[in-house]
């Protein structure tokens, strides 16, 4: 699983239009660990129990997180089937 960006955590939040207390919320994390996370445009310095809870509650949500696949990392939403 490729390590997840403050960049992409923010992006992230802006498709799905969650504040950082959203997140918080649906990762069970604190607001500042959030914020923290956030705080990087690179890799974030979060435990890796809190990133995969970063992570899994944006997934949840429907984000999908891309690697960098030349371009660099990015989100985008998943693909709506309908």
């Amino acid at each position: 699983m490729m390590a997840i960006t403050g960049a992409q955590i923010r992006a992230a939040r802006a498709l799905i239009r969650w504040t950082a207390d959203d997140l918080a919320k649906a990762a069970s994390l604190g607001v500042m660990t959030i914020r923290r996370a956030e705080a990087v445009d690179g890799e974030i310095g979060t435990t890796a129990a809190n990133a995969l809870a970063i992570r899994s509650a944006l997934e949840t949500a429907g984000v999908v997180f891309v690697d960098a696949n030349g371009e660099g990392p990015g989100v985008r939403l998943k693909k709506v089937h309908g």
